[in-house]
């Protein structure tokens, strides 16, 4: 199966993760919640897919354009 790495869009803070490793997840799903400038980003899957991994924990900091998940699409 390809791997799609699902990545920020902001430069952040996992405030909280939404999904675990083996979830089944359909386009729009919210892997995960970022805080940057005391606003909520969530992030969303692109595609339907299987979440092979997860690559951050939650309070870790990311930069725009971070790999924070990995999808089987």
């Amino acid at each position: 199966m390809p791997i799609l790495d699902i990545k920020a869009d902001v430069t952040g803070k996992v405030w909280k993760i939404e999904t675990a490793a083996g979830d089944s997840l359909g386009a729009g799903d919210v892997v995960m919640i970022l805080e940057s400038m005391k606003m909520e980003i969530p992030v969303e899957t692109p595609k339907a897919g299987k979440l092979a991994a997860l690559l951050v924990a939650e309070g870790d900091s990311v930069k725009e354009g971070q790999a924070l998940a990995r999808l089987e699409v």
